[in-house]
């Protein structure tokens, strides 16, 4: 199985949340991780984020990012080219979505037309879910 995993599934990797153990399961059985670039700076940002509404101590969060900044080497990177921005067009006429959310969209559809293996798209967004089970898409939840 090829997991996506969009920026609300990939966070709960790092931060315990609902839905971290559904997210941590699916991620030991895949055989391929994937998101799109623009996940990168949204993880950073969500970090930042936790880092100041939670209060989480500064080492703990300096090793989650180290921890996400290593896995990230090994994921799969859907690029935002020219090919996924044809996606767009039609997505967010069908959709009502914001902008990365379209391009998670765009990408794991891009993507699953690409392999051959099983597909699951993992997201928390419930728009972005909602999105993603109208284009047919396995998802997590």
């Amino acid at each position: 199985m090829i997991l996506y995993l969009d920026t609300s599934a990939l966070v709960k990797i790092y931060v315990k949340e609902p839905g971290s153990t559904k997210v941590v399961s699916a991620w030991k059985k895949a055989i391929g991780i994937a998101t799109s670039a623009v996940t990168y700076a949204e993880m950073l940002a969500a970090f930042n984020r936790k880092s100041r509404e939670e209060r989480i101590d500064p080492f703990v969060m300096d090793n989650l990012v180290v921890a996400f900044l290593k896995d990230w080497k090994s994921l799969i990177i859907v690029d935002v080219n020219d090919k996924l921005n044809e996606l767009l067009p039609p997505l967010i006429g069908r959709h009502v979505l914001r902008g990365f959310d379209a391009i998670h969209l765009a990408s794991a559809l891009l993507l699953n037309s690409a392999v051959t293996d099983s597909f699951l798209f993992a997201c928390y967004d419930e728009r972005l879910l909602a999105a993603a089970r109208a284009e047919s898409l396995e998802t997590l939840p």
